[in-house]
């Protein structure tokens, strides 16, 4: 069985905390063995039971017990020396503590020190009986023992000592404004060496979410600043004894020593309280990581560490193995590599008996003159080719014989098996020490080389360097100041201009919006009113070219709008930001296919010189060469990019099969390596031409929302893109119906942790069929709502599969092309639980319908979301600037709120029973599901060690 301490003896830092210092006493391993107690055929003499008292497992000389409150005892009579060791051990290390609790578990090991009730001057007892005591606290378990002279009263009176700290403990307020200091001291002593505080960095580092990645000592604040109350309760919380694990070794009477732990232990009751499991699991890390460490020292370290498996995994014993035969002096791998070379003076490793998964760390030490470069790369080459070169035999039999030795060796000491047995009650179960023990026997040079290859990976590694630097210079960053005191006498600036309480209703949307809808130059809806601060947004689209004029062009026609806002004839791209910066203005520019649309937002006052500017960006554009060859590498990345998105995977499969233009339509949806071959191939001539060609205004729409003067504003609109033409002209592009068959797709994105599913069907619609307002609601109650709607109850709500889960209704205003869809992201695990639930729910909102006590609510969410969307000033801009190019009002949504009003529950049912047929509707799922289907079938490297569960 081992323990906390290294291969070869040069531990730097990872031991348990003691009552006062770090202790590296015990060996490599302690094993429970059965050379000089008994033989693992014996039987344990019966042992008459107290009333109460229930007899558990016997091995190899080692009886279980359990009280009725919950209390595990394990008895373990020794003659052979003339000594008796308690020991008890709480289930409670730094893996329970919580945010400003760090060092907690230790912090209460030393307070149980300062006396209980029946035991008000411990140290004073423990000197007067002749014992040798400790505490330790570690990452998952915290222990008391001491051993004495084998004698009926030091046994009575141990025991009585340890059940009246179980649950007597003072803790009080007076012994911890002094311990603490103490402890403080300690956690300062650590930090003098630099050794152990890059071990702290790099297991802190290699961490992101589990305990284990903090020290057990603990945050300098958190010893300093923990309420006595806090401790209190994490005391009372875990200190009890179905948390707990009595051991009693040495020259006793079995059946004596029993009634006496009875005695002692039993009146104590079983507490009320459930103590919960923790349940954090270190996410699999996916690249190395590197820690530099600057401190004053006088030696350099370079070390690594990896993520092993928990203590009781059967492959534990193997990794063991590996550890001894790298780090044996002076025949292991890494001394030969490091220290007979003289690139390191020490060097060293170890790993933890943990309950969870574990690190295992290596390390070396060198002088100053010596090159950390050279001494990294031979710790990690060495570490790497272990993998790689399979151990000898006498290289695997020299590592077993070294721990079984120390397993034999260690437990001839009885004094040792306390802290020894901690640790695998700990890891789960006592008698998990004799599975090691068989289980390394065992142990092969093909184990060593399987688990080796397996968890020394450069993605599973945090590298650490400790450099010395005599003046390192750090940055203390300052606590937060006194936030009362600033605010005190605060007064605030003047009140920005308040606006008008303006009414979102259609009526008075129509009455105050003035339109200029002439042909052949830019068409306009000017909405005047006051605003809070004066703002004003707008909106702007430039139509051009037709389906021929524009076929294979489609990404000319992006780069030409992306290059807009890049610079003019007359300033840089660093001169319009600063100068939209000064106009506090946000201006955005974005286009494609057959249309380039422009997003304004500032103030009253600067509205005419952001037009300006705007127009100077869409007439003027610079085309420079270093910008287009910079937004071609951009764009190149971004492809790259979403190429493994499963988002972006599956909505491009589903685009290309709902809408299967062929490839020289402007509306294809094109592949990644596509995109990438049309990147490549552009030339700046290219979007020169498009720009000459294509824009202009004559079929412009502008809409401004706001804070403005009309007449000024609407000359400077008129002035700048009143004549601006395109030589080419604009026709519509007309969309057509496709009826397209049911084809799933299940595309694979490895390493992908999320999945995405979109699923639809197209519909021959336009959004003045009569039918299209009863979709809208009723796709509201299915999908479209919040998180009430009939999918997000239930794949979000009752079943937690997905985070985001929704569906829209979308019709054309122009042509008969509707579309309903559908989406979700979800675990890859979960994709067959998904389409089942998103299919039920289906079945069920077309088959059976919604209730009228659904529609009456729904109608009244549904209409209150479209005023509160009217209210929001960009969104009623796009709209109006929308509404200028179908020759519409704001009427056409009056009326069509009118008809949602008259709604019966037959026509939405009706409406959805006939148009959305769920065989109908195509599902394209992206994600890992070859891993999702490997982790279902609890796949792993084969394990030929120790037997039991593989994890």
């Amino acid at each position: 069985m081992k323990n906390n301490v290294s291969r070869t003896g040069n531990s730097r830092s990872g031991l348990p905390r003691t009552g006062g210092l770090r202790t590296g006493a015990l060996a490599a391993a302690l094993l429970i063995s059965s050379l000089t107690i008994s033989s693992a055929q014996d039987k344990p003499a019966a042992v008459a039971l107290p009333e109460g008292v229930t007899r558990g497992a016997s091995v190899e000389g080692i009886s279980e017990y359990n009280l009725k409150n919950g209390l595990k005892i394990l008895l373990f009579p020794d003659p052979s020396k003339p000594t008796i060791t308690v020991n008890i051990t709480y289930l409670v290390g730094s893996r329970h503590e919580g945010l400003g609790e760090t060092g907690m578990a230790h912090l209460l090991e030393h307070m149980v020190f300062k006396g209980s009730t029946r035991h008000t001057n411990i140290p004073q007892e423990l000197t007067s009986h002749g014992a040798r005591p400790n505490g330790t606290t570690w990452l998952d378990r915290t222990n008391y023992y001491e051993t004495f002279s084998a004698t009926d009263e030091n046994l009575k009176w141990a025991l009585d000592l340890e059940s009246d700290r179980m649950v007597n403990s003072f803790i009080k307020k007076e012994d911890l404004a002094t311990e603490f200091s103490v402890v403080r001291n300690e956690f300062e002593m650590g930090e003098n060496s630099p050794q152990s505080v890059l071990n702290e960095r790099v297991v802190s580092a290699s961490y992101l979410w589990h305990n284990y990645g903090k020290s057990t000592i603990g945050n300098r604040s958190d010893i300093e600043k923990v309420p006595i109350e806090n401790l209190q309760a994490f005391y009372k919380k875990f200190y009890q004894p179905d948390n707990a694990v009595l051991v009693v070794a040495g020259k006793i009477d079995e059946a004596k020593t029993l009634a006496m732990v009875n005695q002692y232990f039993a009146s104590i009751p079983r507490p009320t309280r459930v103590l919960q499991p923790t349940y954090s699991i270190e996410p699999t890390q996916d690249g190395e990581k590197l820690v530099t460490l600057r401190r004053v020292g006088d030696t350099k370290v370079v070390s690594a560490l990896y993520h092993i498996m928990p203590g009781s995994h059967p492959d534990y014993p193997v990794m063991d193995v590996v550890i001894e035969l790298l780090t044996n002096e002076p025949s292991g791998r890494l001394y030969k590599a490091l220290v007979e070379t003289k690139k390191a003076s020490q060097q060293y490793g170890y790993s933890f008996t943990t309950k969870d998964p574990g690190y295992v760390y290596f390390a070396a030490e060198m002088l100053k003159d010596k090159s950390v470069d050279e001494a990294k790369a031979a710790l990690l080459s060495t570490l790497d080719s272990i993998a790689i070169k399979a151990p000898s035999k006498e290289e695997i039999d020299r590592a077993k014989a070294k721990i079984l030795k120390d397993v034999e060796l260690s437990f001839k000491n009885a004094e040792n098996l306390g802290l020894a047995m901690s640790e695998y009650i700990a890891t789960g179960d006592w008698r998990l020490g004799f599975l090691y023990r068989d289980a390394l026997e065992k142990v092969t040079s093909a184990d060593v080389q399987r688990v080796a290859k397996y968890y020394f990976k450069p993605s599973n590694r945090t590298v650490g360097v400790f450099m010395p630097d005599a003046t390192p210079d750090r940055v203390d960053v300052p606590n937060a100041p006194d936030i009362a005191a600033m605010v005190k006498d605060y007064k605030g600036r003047a009140l920005v201009a308040q606006g008008e309480a303006f009414d979102p209703s259609p009526a008075n949307i129509d009455g105050r919006t003035r339109r200029s809808e002439q042909p052949n130059t830019i068409e306009l809806a000017l909405l005047p009113k006051s605003t809070r601060g004066n703002e004003v947004n707008a909106r702007m689209t430039l139509r051009y070219g037709d389906e021929k004029s524009l076929m294979n062009k489609s990404a000319i026609s992006v780069f030409t709008a992306s290059m807009l806002d890049r610079g003019t004839t007359t300033k840089s791209r660093q001169q319009i930001k600063d100068e939209l910066d000064k106009l506090k203005a946000q201006v955005s520019v974005s286009g494609g296919a057959n249309q380039v649309n422009v997003t304004m937002k500032t103030t009253k006052e600067n509205l005419p010189a952001v037009i300006r500017l705007v127009g100077d960006m869409l007439k003027h554009p610079a085309f420079d060469a270093k910008e287009f060859d910079n937004l071609k590498q951009e764009q190149l990345a971004e492809i790259e990019s979403q190429r493994s998105e499963p988002q972006s995977m599956a909505f491009t499969a589903y685009q290309r099969q709902m809408n299967p233009y062929p490839k020289e339509d402007i509306r294809y949806t094109s592949t990644p390596d596509e995109d990438v071959a049309d990147v490549n191939a552009l030339k700046l001539d290219d979007l020169k031409q498009f720009h000459k060609d294509f824009y202009g205004t004559q079929n412009a729409t502008m809409s401004v929302v706001g804070d403005f003067e009309e007449t000024p504003v609407r000359k400077v609109i008129t002035d700048e893109f009143g004549t601006w033409k395109a030589k080419k002209p604009f026709s519509r592009l007309v969309s057509t119906y496709n009826d397209i068959k049911p084809t799933p797709q299940s595309l694979e994105a490895p390493d992908k942790a999320n999945a995405f599913m979109v699923a639809g069907v197209n519909i021959p619609l336009r959004d003045d069929d009569p039918d299209y307002p009863a979709l809208v609601l009723g796709n509201y109650m299915l999908g479209g709502g919040f998180l009430n709607s009939h999918l997000a109850v239930r794949i979000r709500q009752k079943e937690g599969i997905s985070y985001s889960v929704g569906s829209q209704v979308s019709a054309n205003p122009l042509d008969k092309t509707g579309m309903f869809m559908t989406y979700a992201i979800y675990n890859p695990e979960n994709a067959e639980r998904l389409e089942k639930a998103f299919r039920e729910e289906m079945d069920k909102a077309v088959k059976e319908g919604f209730t009228a006590d659904e529609i009456k609510a729904a109608r009244s969410g549904l209409l209150q979301a479209r005023m509160v969307s009217r209210a929001q000033d960009p969104s009623l801009a796009g709209t109006l600037n929308n509404y200028l190019y179908l020759n519409r009002t704001l009427n056409w949504d009056a009326d069509f709120e009118k008809k949602l009003e008259s709604l019966t529950p037959e026509q939405v049912n009706a409406a959805m029973k006939k148009h959305i047929d769920p065989s109908k509707i195509s599902i394209i799922k992206a994600g890992d599901f070859v891993k999702a289907a490997r982790k279902a079938t609890n796949a792993q490297p084969a394990s030929t060690v120790g037997g039991g569960k593989k994890n």
